[in-house]
């Protein structure tokens, strides 16, 4: 079920009649809240790309015998308590990889406010219908098992993965339609149509992917995500399908700001978002394509 978006201009366009009118009065408490789910400082380019955010985090260890449905996992979760609770983001390795090929992205988009856990697969082999049961799996223990539930908002679920992780993020979203966001790390999967995604769905891809070249996957992604609240697509100029396994500074800045901006309702985020980032001579994108203005 989509969440209708929780900011709108009515309140700014009340609030600025009231001042051009020079009542003093307060505005309505709303103009001052754009969303309740807004979670840290007003962005900025630096802070999107630091590689730690504004909260400091702490993490916990799952051995495969404590968890239901997935293998080993690690949760990193937001040490403060004053801002409330947090979305949830499950993130899958590739296949025939590791928890560790993705451990990267855990602590770098829970200390931009989110409970984030990443996992071992039941099977290095296993695909990405089994890797979507598994994200689902390990979102449902971070909301209701694990030691850090109660700093979790379970309305607010996201998924993501890398190559068939990826696809198993999309597998995800069509089985629960109440996920807010996908992000698909140069995504691989055989079912290349997935207009049934109601979730606002970021697909990754690389340029030189040649183990899911993205005029096959990626792309084809994208292009069937038409009944999704929102979608975009990126690729990565010069990259391989191995650049999701090393820290990535243009992964992780467009990740978190299509978290913020779809599980926390924080359209603070949209300034890195549209227009669609470049891809002209420098740029780190080779192409750029995001459903602006996004709704």
């Amino acid at each position: 079920m989509k969440r209708i978006p929780a900011r709108t201009h009515l309140t700014r366009r009340l609030a600025a009649a009231v001042l051009a009118g020079g009542l003093l009065v307060s505005a309505p408490a709303a103009a001052q809240a754009d969303s309740p789910y807004e979670r840290g400082p007003d962005p900025t380019e630096r802070s999107i790309e630091a590689t730690r955010g504004p909260f400091s985090v702490s993490t916990i260890s799952v051995s495969d015998f404590s968890t239901p449905g997935f293998g080993a996992a690690n949760i990193t979760y937001p040490t403060s308590r004053s801002e409330g609770t947090f979305g949830v983001v499950a993130i899958s390795p590739g296949y025939t990889a590791g928890e560790s090929t993705i451990a990267w992205l855990r602590p770098r988009i829970a200390s931009q406010g989110f409970v984030v856990i990443s996992f071992d697969t039941n099977s290095r082999t296993d695909f990405p219908s089994s890797r979507g049961d598994q994200l689902l799996a390990a979102l449902d223990y971070v909301i209701e098992d694990s030691s850090v539930r109660d700093r979790v908002d379970g309305s607010r679920q996201a998924v993501m993965g890398h190559s068939m992780g990826g696809g198993g993020s999309l597998e995800a979203a069509s089985d629960r339609r109440s996920i807010e966001a996908v992000v698909g790390l140069t995504p691989w999967n055989s079912d290349k149509t997935w207009s049934e995604v109601d979730a606002a769905s970021l697909m990754i891809g690389a340029e030189n992917d040649s183990v899911a070249p993205a005029r096959t996957h990626a792309i084809p992604f994208y292009n069937s995500l038409t009944g999704a609240e929102d979608r975009a697509y990126l690729e990565l100029d010069g990259a391989s399908h191995l650049a999701p396994t090393f820290s990535n500074t243009e992964i992780a800045k467009y990740s978190i700001s299509w978290l913020k901006r779809f599980v926390d309702d924080d359209d603070r985020y949209d300034q890195f978002l549209c227009p669609a980032p470049s891809t002209g001579f420098g740029s780190p994108l080779s192409d750029s394509r995001v459903s602006c203005p996004l709704g």
